[in-house]
């Protein structure tokens, strides 16, 4: 008989050998311990054990859901109009028998007594309330292309796909930066101040991305106006389960009216050899599917394609959807990460 209850502190143990059983996956960080998986998730401010659902066959944990919500319009605390799952794991021998789509509705079930009046399905910014460093990769991307049970679970239980995440990688071994004469120009006119670990912007960028290291570089023209700036972040634990350094690329951010002159191209440029020099093996970065700009400046810088995430929707929501819920925070294929205003 299968029994679902909320999270307990005596858990951690057990949902760390449920994730370490899918070893074979390329986005899931291992090997999980419960020592990271109470560091990187249970210490979250806004943690709730009632969203951290186990579903347990004859007293052991086989499977387990979390749900949670993102940040409100300023960043600045939880709002919960817009719910997430989070995560969704069921041992392989346990699975088959509806324990998936039995805790999805028991998460689904979590979200609307909260509040939630539109349900998604995996992380993706600004709804990444948890799993960074430990699922996807630079940023979370949605739900894996490679995490295809996921995504059949989804589907099976009426959500829709309405965007998707190209996740790329740039082997930096023999990296050579681009040289026109844009470029050229661009390195005459602007300077470039890097930051380690800046402050963090909000709130919410003190509870996602607070606790890594983190490069901040921005590029600055004659005048001392900020043109382009990026972030970089140690992937790790990431890293340690590929099996080499790996920094991930945040926040590529452009003014409207400095872009298409080359600054984007030049600013990372120079993070590349930077993390060269630092002993970084791969740079992984994240755009949405839309966004054809984007994937053609990385194309040109020799990124390249290894998964994609699929942004999902509970299809019942999508023509109920309340106009004072703020999705236009949802990143579906605009050009930069945007922040808050």
């Amino acid at each position: 008989m299968i029994e679902y209850r909320p999270f307990r502190n005596s858990d951690p143990p057990a949902l760390a050998e449920i994730w370490r059983a899918r070893a074979q996956e390329r986005g899931l960080m291992q090997p999980m311990t419960a020592a990271l998986f109470e560091d990187l998730v249970l210490s979250k401010p806004y943690f709730d054990n009632q969203g951290l659902i186990v579903a347990l066959e004859d007293g052991l944990p086989v499977g387990f859901v979390h749900a949670g919500f993102g940040p409100n319009d300023d960043y600045s605390g939880l709002s919960t109009q817009l719910g997430v799952t989070c995560m969704l794991m069921v041992r392989e021998p346990a699975r088959g028998r509806g324990i998936g789509s039995t805790l999805l509705g028991h998460s689904e079930q979590y979200l609307r007594s909260r509040g939630a009046q539109v349900l998604y399905g995996g992380g993706i910014h600004p709804l990444d309330p948890f799993y960074l460093g430990l699922y996807g990769g630079s940023e979370l991307p949605g739900v894996l292309g490679s995490d295809a049970d996921a995504q059949r679970l989804y589907r099976a239980s009426g959500y829709q796909e309405i965007d998707h995440c190209v996740i790329l990688h740039k082997e930096l071994a023999g990296f050579r930066p681009t040289v026109n004469r844009q470029q050229m120009l661009v390195r005459r006119q602007t300077s470039i101040r890097t930051t380690v670990n800046p402050r963090p912007e909000t709130w919410w960028d003190a509870c996602t991305f607070g606790g890594f290291d983190r490069v901040q570089f921005e590029l600055l023209n004659t005048q001392g106006r900020q043109v382009a700036q990026a972030t970089v972040w140690s992937m790790e634990p990431m890293g340690t389960s590929w099996g080499f350094r790996a920094g991930g690329v945040i926040r590529v951010e452009v003014p409207d009216d400095c872009r298409r002159q080359g600054y984007a191209t030049y600013l990372l440029n120079e993070v590349m050899r930077h993390q060269q020099q630092q002993g970084v093996a791969v740079l992984e970065t994240q755009t949405m599917a839309q966004n054809t700009v984007a994937l053609a400046m990385y194309a040109r810088l020799g990124f390249h394609e290894v998964d994609r995430g699929t942004v999902f929707r509970k299809q019942d929501d999508l023509a109920s959807l309340p106009v004072s819920i703020p999705e236009q925070q949802i990143p579906l294929g605009t050009p930069f990460r945007r922040k808050p205003s």
